[in-house]
């Protein structure tokens, strides 16, 4: 007799979940700005290795020491990149999650005014963007709760999602801890919100994307090209909005300052984005604007 996993591998099931969003659209696209440069690996942030993920440097070594040119990949996204996001966004009128890394946005006051003066919601990305799988708890811990001090000493309130991105077995237990964020998004096994139960808790998670996501130009057999990039959306965006037809759905779309920020891609963003705002019946918000619907209506 096979044992009772833990884990949920039936979700909705064959008939799925009736649901609907505002307006009666058929597709909720949620666009996630990941703002992490300044809070990788690095030693000149007590680290003891250097960043070796997401980066032009596909395969890098962390190295004992300074990694000059992938400090400066970083740096691109904060220096150049995050400015030609925050201007396409704010020309096409675009609602926007940043993902937020709390010793970056302490390093770079101008994104901060940037980020309050544009429509964009602040969520939690962790204090440091490492990976904690190995990590104890009790400093997984200390991470999140200065994060969540850090983005309020920033934009004067706490957030209220969550997304480690790297997280640990022990990343859920300390969101439910916390008992303070509206959703959590370190999951990616579904295409609907749903609820975690433990006991007399829940919590709402909405899941994220890594195939959405611009992180692909950075990984082996990822985009090539933007072309890649707009066709992946485009195709994911047309599926989705058919079955949205009899059962809506919803998108996200991952975006990194020092990826899709890069002359060579932006092009693509831009391109998708001019396709979707073609659309009147699909509601394009931030995470929280689903995570306070599905609260609402589907507790």
């Amino acid at each position: 007799m096979i044992k009772k996993s833990s884990r949920d591998l039936i979700g909705y099931g064959k008939k799925g979940k009736k649901i609907s969003w505002p307006n009666n659209s058929k597709l909720a696209l949620q666009f996630v700005l990941n703002y992490e440069e300044g809070g990788e690996n690095c030693v000149l942030n007590g680290d003891k290795y250097s960043e070796n993920f997401l980066s032009e440097i596909i395969g890098a070594k962390a190295i004992k020491g300074r990694h000059i040119s992938m400090e400066s990949i970083y740096e691109y996204g904060s220096r150049s990149g995050f400015w030609r996001l925050d201007k396409l966004f704010k020309e096409k009128k675009i609602p926007v999650t940043i993902f937020g890394v709390g010793l970056a946005l302490k390093q770079n006051p101008d994104v901060c005014d940037a980020i309050k003066n544009g429509d964009y919601e602040i969520a939690a990305h962790g204090y440091k963007w490492i990976d904690y799988q190995d990590i104890k708890k009790s400093v997984e811990k200390k991470h999140m709760h200065q994060a969540i001090k850090t983005i309020k000493d920033i934009f004067g309130s706490r957030p209220l999602g969550w997304y480690t991105g790297r997280c640990s077995p022990n990343t859920r237990d300390l969101v439910f801890d916390d008992g303070g964020f509206l959703y959590d998004s370190d999951s990616y096994s579904d295409d609907l919100p749903y609820w975690e139960n433990r006991g007399k808790k829940k919590q709402l998670i909405i899941p994220y994307t890594l195939d959405n996501n611009d992180m692909r130009f950075a990984t082996n057999q990822g985009f090539n090209t933007g072309d890649h990039f707009y066709n992946y959306l485009k195709d994911s965006f047309d599926a989705l909005y058919e079955e949205g037809k009899t059962n809506p759905k919803m998108m996200s779309v991952g975006l990194h300052c020092r990826i899709i920020g890069r002359p060579g891609r932006i092009q693509s963003l831009r391109r998708f984005l001019d396709y979707v705002l073609k659309f009147d019946d699909i509601w394009i918000c931030k995470r929280i604007d689903i995570a306070k619907h599905w609260i609402k209506n589907y507790s």
